[in-house]
């Protein structure tokens, strides 16, 4: 018999298990490491379970624009309802799009959940109002005197020499960003309309507050007041104002700063808009906004501009305020009509951004609640410890029939069991701050029916095993041979749990997702476990004596297996001369 070519490994031989358990090994650490660097070290919890309210809003289109129920304007919504919740001062609330025409609020339990259930699914509030006066949104200190005597001013440039951060301006500087004509040239009709400014011009620099000739007494008073660092002043500012009256309201320049801004009454409402973009402008090399306005639009936004455009900084100003807060505040240089862009410094995230504010006010949607499920912080503590206590009684009652019935080959599958869930925990608590993940009672049915799957891959091996045994093979070449059989069946069981897990995620909407979820993440897991910790350990424990040998408490005892007496091959005679039949 011609012995096996070098460097090919016969059929049956033995694997190298030390590779797959360093991977196994690094991977865990590396994630578990990761979980205790990110600060997040236990899953979120969902509503169910936190306790708090999900709302489930689905978008309906207006007559003959059915096409607008689109991932762009759905993800338009979806920013635009989680400004609005978050701006409340709601911690960690989630919105996220569900299927096509769904949007999923949840909104944990604090004390402003009565007041974001009654924001969530409201029509947008989107107007251009002219700015009469700006500072900083923080408490202003008193100006100092530099060497000149005159109040010292640290504004912050960009690349187009706007002022930004919420900083006070020098008079004549140009604050925020240009705002140009897309058209070739202007409308004469729209420069002959351009009169002067009907909106009261502040009498003191354009840096202060503007005195009581400016604006009444009591929003004088409203704008000297209000600190734009507080979230809860941010929120109510503009609360209660209709649009033909004059406002105050907070914009944001950058992380963490704001400016505060006294606005005139609304010119252009956001339904004026007829679309709005942001476009990388290639002669230029600069990220613009472009806006079109309807028919109605272009003569309400020809009449501001015309006005705007004969002022002095601030009052040459229109800010663009969403639902009480500016978005942006561009100044105005020349009169515009039907097209118009926004340039400054912006990148693709910001031109892209206030684009879709923008076209927001254009939007032909609207949502209607469709559920709105309130759950107390009492009952989802008993939901999630009902669901714990659900599954150790079914993963011992697991273990218990693996003792009984495999006996020493049930510690490979406890370890296996820990092993998977181990990396489950750790990944849902990755998952959490990465995707926003929340471990709901569906989810934790999907991990208790996980067990049994995981359970059900080790059985399949160790029958094969078995099977091996009781054909008379010893217990190292059987591990080996019965791998390949029980791998196949292995993956394709789990291949037809990961379909059906993602069938139900693709074609189901609101909690079942977290049931779906977490089957087709533990299924997952499920594979890698059985390859690279069961099997490698298995191929470990058939060279100890106690496996390898076959002791009764082993589970691969051959007498109780019934296994035939060993494979032995029948060797030719070398021996010459005549053999006898009998021998034969």
């Amino acid at each position: 018999m011609a012995a096996p070519k070098k460097g090919r490994r016969p059929a049956g031989g033995q694997s190298r298990p030390g590779r797959a358990l360093a991977l196994i090994l690094i991977a865990m650490v590396a994630l578990t490491g990761g979980m205790f660097w990110s600060g997040h070290t236990t899953p979120r919890l969902g509503i169910d379970l936190a306790g708090g309210t999900s709302i489930t809003l689905k978008a309906k289109a207006e007559p003959g624009q059915e096409s607008a129920v689109n991932e762009t304007n759905m993800n338009t919504a979806v920013d635009i309802i989680e400004r609005r919740v978050n701006g409340l001062g709601v911690s960690e609330a989630e919105v996220q799009t569900q299927g096509r025409e769904n949007i999923i609020v949840n909104i944990p339990r604090g004390t402003n959940e009565k007041q974001a259930r009654e924001q969530v699914g409201t029509t947008a509030q989107l107007y251009f109002r002219p700015v009469l006066a700006v500072t900083n949104g923080a408490p202003v200190p008193a100006p100092t005197a530099d060497s000149t005597g005159s109040p010292s001013a640290k504004p912050t440039p960009t690349a187009s020499g706007a002022t930004v951060g919420g900083k006070t301006p020098s008079p004549g500087a140009t604050q925020g960003r240009a705002l140009t004509e897309a058209l070739k040239a202007p409308s004469p009709t729209a420069t002959a309309t351009a009169t002067a400014s009907a909106t009261p011009k502040a009498t003191g620099t354009p840096t202060e507050a503007p005195k009581p000739d400016a604006a009444t007494a009591a929003l004088q008073k409203k704008f000297t007041e209000l600190n734009c660092l507080d979230p809860k002043q941010r929120t109510s500012a503009g609360q209660g104002v209709k649009p033909a009256e004059p406002t105050v309201a907070c914009g944001e320049d950058g992380p963490g700063v704001w400016s505060k801004y006294i606005l005139g009454p609304a010119e252009v409402e956001g339904r004026d808009v007829d679309d709005a973009k942001g476009v990388f402008d290639q002669q230029r090399g600069m990220w613009i906004v472009t806006m079109d306005f309807t028919g109605s639009g272009s003569k309400k936004f020809q009449s501001i501009t015309g006005k705007l455009s004969t002022q002095t900084d601030p009052q040459n100003r229109f800010a663009i305020v969403l639902d009480g807060e500016v978005v942006s505040a561009p100044s105005v240089r020349q009169t515009l009509s039907a097209s118009a862009e926004i340039s400054g410094s912006f990148n693709q995230q910001s031109a892209q951004d206030l684009g879709n504010i923008l076209s927001y006010g254009a939007l032909p949607l609207s949502f209607q609640t469709q559920s709105v499920d309130t759950v107390t912080a009492a009952l989802g503590g008993d939901q999630l410890e009902a669901g714990l206590i659900a599954g150790a009684i079914g993963l011992g009652l697991v273990i218990i029939y693996l003792v009984a019935y495999y006996r020493g080959l049930s510690m490979i599958a406890i370890l296996s069991l820990g092993v998977s869930a181990l990396l489950t925990y750790v990944i849902m608590a990755l998952l959490g701050p990465a995707i926003g993940f929340a471990l709901n009672l569906p989810a934790v049915c999907g991990a208790i029916v996980a067990i049994g799957i995981t359970a059900d891959s080790f059985i399949v091996y160790f029958e094969r095993i078995r099977d091996e045994l009781r054909e008379g093979r010893t217990l190292r070449p059987a591990v080996e041979r019965a791998w390949p059989r029980a791998r196949r069946t292995i993956l394709v069981s789990d291949f037809v749990s990961f379909l059906a897990a993602a069938v139900l995620f693709v074609v189901t909407v609101g909690k079942v997702q977290g049931f779906a979820f977490t089957l087709g993440l533990t299924t997952l897991l499920d594979v890698v476990v059985v390859f690279f910790f069961t099997k490698p350990v298995m191929t470990l424990l058939a060279r100890t004596k106690f496996f390898g040998n076959g002791h009764a408490w082993s589970g691969l005892d051959p007498k109780r297996l019934g296994a035939q007496p060993p494979l032995r091959r029948t060797r030719r005679a070398t021996a010459s001369g005549p053999v006898d039949p009998k021998e034969a």
